[in-house]
């Protein structure tokens, strides 16, 4: 029975698909040569900056060299500043994401199983949704002053919305006819929820997640920067004030690669969990 409900779900791979290496995961060379590629951009970008930095093209007050900004790094670094400031912005971030994203993620499948729920809460919450960070942070501040509780509510806000709607539109983009054959099946209703709905839903709940984490790091910046006494939005904060530019490419840098690493780790978990679809894969 089990087995039936799965290939409700699961679409038959297609023969002649392509070879081992995508049937069974990349091969390190395949993951070797996409990082070459996806590198090539980047290493350009900056030769280019750095000559131009060297010939006097560029003002280094108003655009450090890479070297310049590679030294600030190593001297905050080797300091324990960076890492001290890194970890209560990581902290922030994941107690603000656990927070919101939780509640988003229960409200969806609430509102997602649920009509009267969604004539009830829905309108309300995409209201909500269309207030940007920087009009609702003063009320927010002034409510709950400069502490902690300001900076996660903050981030909390951005968690929601992005797990509460896409949860809502994976539920509610279920197929209906796979309901009427697990009722010609007998499947009872806590069966249909995980091994049809779960399943199906899946795909959307993960890109929810994944702009989730991703709002929740952008909420971030907007929490530290607004006040903070620590963090990366501090560092930088401090660093326009003491006109300290290459501290602010620094603590940029950081946001994006965190950022990055983050969202790399959500793809990784959507291939691993999603490993049945067949989609394009260009």
């Amino acid at each position: 029975m089990s087995n039936q409900a799965e290939m409700l779900v699961q679409p038959v791979k297609t023969a002649g698909r392509a070879g081992p290496s995508r049937k069974f995961g990349f091969t390190w060379r395949d993951k070797l040569n996409d990082f070459v590629i996806g590198a090539m951009l980047p290493v350009v970008v900056l030769a280019l900056w750095q000559a131009g930095a060297d010939f006097g093209l560029i003002s280094a007050q108003f655009l450090p060299s890479p070297l310049v900004i590679a030294k600030a790094f190593e001297e905050l670094l080797l300091s324990g500043e960076l890492l001290g400031h890194l970890g209560i912005s990581l902290g922030r971030a994941a107690l603000g994401f656990g927070i919101g994203g939780g509640l988003g993620l229960l409200f969806g499948v609430l509102v997602g199983f649920s009509r009267k729920a969604e004539d009830m809460l829905d309108p309300t919450m995409q209201m909500l949704r269309m207030i940007p960070h920087l009009a609702i942070a003063p009320l927010i501040i002034l409510w709950f002053g400069f502490g902690e509780w300001s900076k996660v509510l903050i981030i909390a806000k951005g968690a929601f919305f992005p797990l509460y709607v896409n949860t809502f539109m994976g539920i509610r983009s279920v197929d209906n006819k796979l309901f009427d054959v697990a009722r010609v099946l007998e499947f009872s209703r806590s069966k249909q929820i995980r091994q049809l709905v779960v399943p199906a839903a899946l795909p959307s709940i993960l890109l929810g997640l994944r702009l989730s984490l991703a709002l929740s790091w952008v909420g971030l910046v907007v929490a530290e920067l607004i006040g903070s006494q620590a963090g990366v939005g501090f560092l930088i904060n401090f660093a326009k004030q003491t006109s300290a530019t290459e501290v602010i490419f620094v603590g940029v840098v950081i946001f994006a690669i965190v950022g990055k690493l983050v969202d790399s780790l959500v793809r990784w978990l959507e291939h691993r969990l999603l490993r049945w679809r067949d989609s394009y894969e260009g």
